[in-house]
């Protein structure tokens, strides 16, 4: 299957019967894989350019593949009609998804196949797809119509106007999750803030780095050598791409009607590895956007009222009710932590809040808020017992050291990950 197929062009009946003795009588677009380093080329300028490549990563989507073509076609032929390609990228599945594929060829034209039976792995196989893209801007969806595809057009506008990158997020205005478990939604966010700590030049750069579903234009990304691991190309795309511009779509992350999930752990070992990889070798982007300012005056101010609170609270637990140490700091450090929530509740994020109206989604806020600061509020602990139990510090004086340590923590995260839209909204 090597040297008949030429990337790019349609295919008649020149592949063993064997191998196509489902689509016999349907022609069909196969392109060979490409080999080699994992690097995205500048359009070759005997090259005819599409506007858009967009690529489908399968593996045993069969089920699936028919519908989410039909609905990127009829989608993108009403925007950009004739200059856009759907590249389907099969781990050569054992539900032969490939296969599958070929057979829509003759219904849509801008259908291309990649079967990959040497290599394996989501992120290499997007990589793979854009080698063989002949798109001025390039993309992903999964396969499973988790991703909703209108959302694309969304993301498509924003790249033709200024963007470098389009990214489809679940934790802006107008984004969500429909039917995550308590533990999955955990996991999403203990990796995020865990990628903050790791590499917050990347993962700071957009609210959902987590986001399988983007758009990101090929002169961003021609040319960087790319080293993905596991799952999250989003991350190697912004850690070693050329990016001025990053806009944000929300979407609602739906469920899967067909197939299974392919998340297991093993998915997140790649990411922590992913993210050192990240953090210590190959060129990174340059910096994060800009905190707002104006809301990081409003949180610091917020925080300046908790500092009063939690004196107050533990003077007079330690010194009047005679608590223990460790006691009266968890004690007022907790209290503190309900005042500032109120007060930025109401006053430094109000603009947010306001979208997520009702005691529920109150008390939603304020327990990831409250997790969050409880991590910091873990860290202050340690740090007074350092500092005032082994090296002999004023308590109150170690207290002052422990709370100006992990206010940067409680900002930065605080920032990142708490007051977003992350419930589907109402209709």
């Amino acid at each position: 299957m090597s040297a008949i197929y030429a990337a790019g062009l349609c295919c008649p009946l020149l592949a063993p019967l064997s191998i196509f003795s489902m689509v016999a009588t349907t022609p069909s677009c196969l392109i060979e894989p490409p080999t080699g380093p994992l690097q995205i080329a500048p359009l070759a300028a005997d090259t005819t350019p599409l506007a858009f490549s967009l690529i489908i990563p399968t593996y045993n989507e069969r089920r699936n593949i028919a519908a989410i073509v039909d609905q990127l076609t009829r989608l993108l032929e009403g925007t950009i009609p004739g200059s856009y390609e759907l590249i389907v990228v099969d781990d050569n599945s054992p539900d032969l998804t490939w296969e599958a594929a070929l057979a829509l060829g003759n219904t849509y034209p801008q259908l291309r196949v990649m079967r990959r039976v040497e290599e394996r792995g989501l992120s290499s196989a997007v990589i793979r797809g854009w080698q063989g893209a002949r798109g001025e801007i390039l993309g992903v969806i999964d396969a499973d119509l988790q991703h909703p595809p209108e959302v694309l057009l969304k993301l498509l506008a924003a790249v033709q106007a200024d963007a470098d990158l389009a990214v489809a997020s679940r934790h802006v205005e107008g984004g969500g999750v429909s039917e995550w478990s308590f533990i999955r939604r955990l996991l999403s966010r203990g990796a995020q803030t865990l990628g903050l700590l790791i590499l917050p030049k990347v993962v700071g750069r957009v609210s959902d780095p987590m986001s399988g579903y983007f758009l990101v234009r090929r002169s961003a990304i021609a040319s960087a050598p790319l080293y993905p691991k596991g799952y999250k190309i989003l991350l190697e795309v912004i850690g070693r791409g050329h990016l001025d511009t990053i806009a944000e779509v929300g979407y609602v992350f739906q469920e899967r009607l067909e197939g299974e999930s392919k998340v297991t752990w093993r998915q997140y070992i790649d990411y922590l590895h992913h993210l050192i990889c990240l953090r210590f070798k190959g060129r990174i982007t340059p910096t994060d956007k800009p905190a707002p300012l104006g809301r990081f005056l409003r949180f610091g101010l917020v925080g300046f009222s908790g500092l009063f609170v939690d004196y107050a609270t533990f003077f007079l637990l330690f010194e009047q009710l005679g608590l223990g140490l460790t006691t009266s700091t968890v004690l007022s450090g907790e209290l503190a932590i309900g005042n500032n929530f109120l007060w930025n509740d109401a006053w430094t994020f109000a603009d947010l809040a306001q979208q997520q109206k009702g005691w529920p989604a109150r008390l939603k806020r304020f327990l990831k808020f409250n997790l969050i600061c409880l991590a910091g509020l873990t860290l202050n602990t340690l740090i007074v017992n350092l500092l005032f139990n082994l090296l002999g510090f004023n308590p109150y004086l170690a207290k002052f050291i422990a709370i100006a340590t992990v206010t940067l923590w409680n900002f930065w995260v605080n920032l990142k990950l708490s007051w977003r839209v992350t419930d589907t909204p109402e209709v």
